[in-house]
């Protein structure tokens, strides 16, 4: 019932840039949260960056100064972008959506939507 579809995601060298996209579409009434996670390499997901439909923000250690997330509200899409990247930087960047959708049992209800992953390489 929802989608959320990401892109953006590559190879890229230390210190390049990289900006991932993520567009939510679907039986959706109001989408207010929207965050960037990501999963190293054997490691948890963890939190990258997150904002509010008004347009609050907040951003792990790693990624202040570095990431900025964006959105348009229009388009219920989430942007991060993503410079000065280092190795420890890979993983898969996944983008969750939380809001009132239609959940799987066909419910209007408050629940949370994952993408399916995108995966960010920086080589050194």
């Amino acid at each position: 019932q929802v989608r959320l579809a990401e892109s953006g995601g590559g190879l890229v060298q230390a210190g390049g840039s990289l900006r991932l996209s993520c567009a939510a579409s679907g039986a959706i009434s109001r989408v207010d949260d929207m965050m960037w996670y990501r999963q190293a390499p054997g490691k948890g997901r963890e939190l990258v960056a997150g904002i509010t439909k008004g347009g609050t923000t907040n951003y792990a250690d790693s990624a202040k100064g570095r990431f900025t997330i964006s959105r348009d509200n229009a388009k219920n899409t989430v942007y991060l972008q993503m410079h000065s990247l280092k190795p420890e930087d890979t993983g898969v960047y996944y983008c969750k959506a939380r809001g009132r959708m239609m959940s799987s049992l066909g419910l209007w209800d408050d629940v949370d939507y994952w993408g399916q992953g995108t995966q960010v390489t920086v080589s050194s």
